[in-house]
């Protein structure tokens, strides 16, 4: 981005600030304090890190100044999802329930430290839905997350002060989770690009768990690039986390090309499975998006993804009884301390038998060789992340949290366990971004985040801002 003398300091993209970093057109502490300085009126953090910030910014500054080779996300001002243990705050995981000695005794999570060993700011923790599940529930003593384009409306969940503050400009890029969509879905409400990973590609260890096999924690960000830089940080294996992957890890920045000569995508609109409705302007702006990838040089080809009912209901059956196996007791002894809509989902893990989730494992892997055999005919599979937009915050019901899913696709890619992207296709009727996801082999995230950056570098509404 270029800037002029008479021009204030903007940039926002996570790519262009640590470039301007090193090029000394802006301090880390300019754009901590520019950060810092946005008004929270959207929701986004449970706990700031102001002081702590400011501190780490000037370190990075004094670092640059004596000409000293800096880590790659060196000053960049950065949310965390407030199910992931970190000393600079506390860890709540936006409940009443949540024992606080649960984090002080793990102290920083595997991707904090992966974090600010590579020089990030932590400016606070980021709102979330209760325990990453269920809609806001405004009797609770917790901000609720309302879109960066309409303060009506719902950031989305559960990573939902993750997506609305990149959006808003709290930080240039935040970490969320996403066990039925709750990276995509918040990067989707809010116009911004969100990546879930592999499957174990980055590390679960000192985050509360919801789905113990379906939980990923990944980045959002402006764009495709950013989450490329991001994910260079976070991918790897930890001892500490059984799931976590022993895989070969990519030089994801290096895999942009802005071109997708030779790669096949096959395209799903999921249209038959929009049971809440489509968008008038979704499906000229779907259309429009793959058009794009076709100019890029993909060769584009209809697909129909396999087995799409049956994957939705094993990752909602699945969630739900490893959810109830980790608050069972907590529901008993303090049923009240959750949210409704929380403790109604929860509660709704009783109702599956051991047998039922079994079955549910079983057709997963018969899921997963379907779509194995999918990604032997094409390299990618584009789809809707969902036909409509942010939904108000009135038709949010927590006596119905799953409700909020209607029209949604995301819970369909947590069972199968691959890499999904996120990137915003445009405004919908009601003037809210819409987007479309971008998936790949397992541990394949260079190719999804080639084309994801291919599309961006022919668009650019990922860099679009909704009013304030």
């Amino acid at each position: 981005m270029t800037e002029t003398a008479a021009q204030p300091i903007s940039f926002d993209t996570v790519t262009d600030a640590a470039a301007a970093l090193r090029r000394g057109d802006v301090t880390a502490t300019e754009l901590t304090e520019r950060a810092l300085a946005t008004p929270d009126d959207h929701g986004v953090y449970l706990a700031r890190c102001d002081e702590r910030a400011l501190t780490r910014a000037a370190q990075v500054d004094r670092q640059l100044a004596a000409g000293a080779e800096v880590p790659l996300l060196a000053g960049i001002p950065l949310g965390v999802k407030d199910i992931l243990a970190h000393t600079g705050a506390p860890t709540t995981a936006q409940s009443l329930v949540l024992d606080p000695a649960w984090a002080a005794g793990i102290g920083d999570c595997a991707v904090v430290r992966r974090l600010e060993r590579a020089g990030a700011v932590i400016t606070g923790k980021t709102t979330t839905m209760e325990f990453a599940i269920g809609v806001p529930d405004p009797d609770k003593p917790f901000p609720v997350p309302r879109c960066a384009w309409d303060r009506d409306r719902w950031a989305g969940g559960s990573s939902s002060g993750s997506g609305a503050g990149v959006a808003a400009g709290h930080f240039l890029a935040a970490i969320g989770t996403d066990t039925a969509g709750s990276i995509r879905i918040p990067a989707a409400f809010n116009g911004v690009t969100g990546l879930k990973p592999t499957f174990g590609r980055v590390p679960k260890s000192g985050v509360v768990p919801l789905g113990y096999t379906l939980d990923h924690v990944g980045p959002l960000a402006r764009s495709a690039a950013d989450c490329a830089l991001l994910l260079s940080v976070l991918a790897g294996p930890d001892a500490a986390d059984p799931f976590s992957a022993d895989a070969p890890v990519a030089d994801y920045p290096a895999a942009l090309t802005g071109e997708l000569d030779g790669v096949t995508i096959g395209v799903d609109t999921l249209d038959r499975y929009a049971d809440g409705g489509i968008d008038p302007a979704q499906p000229r702006l779907f259309a429009e998006a793959v058009d794009t990838l076709r100019a890029a040089g993909a060769t584009v080809v209809p697909v129909e993804v396999p087995m799409y009912p049956e994957l939705v209901a094993i990752d909602l059956v699945v969630m739900l009884a490893e959810a109830h196996a980790y608050h069972r007791r907590d529901l008993r002894d303090r049923w009240t301390d959750y949210g409704r809509g929380t403790r109604i989902v929860l509660a709704g893990g009783a109702a599956v038998t051991g047998a039922d989730y079994v079955q549910a494992q079983r057709v997963r892997h018969v899921a997963r060789r379907r779509m194995a055999e999918l990604f032997g005919a094409v390299d990618l599979v584009v789809t809707p992340t969902g036909h409509l937009g942010a939904p108000p915050l009135s038709t949010l019901d927590p006596l119905r949290p799953l409700g909020a899913l209607s029209s949604l696709h995301t819970p369909y890619w947590n069972p199968l366990g691959n890499p999904t992207l996120v990137v915003p296709i445009g405004l919908s009727a009601d003037a809210t971004p819409l987007s479309m996801s971008i998936s790949g082999r397992h541990f394949d995230e260079a190719t999804v985040l080639r084309a994801g950056d291919a599309y961006q570098c022919r668009t650019t509404h990922h860099l679009v801002k909704g009013p304030r």
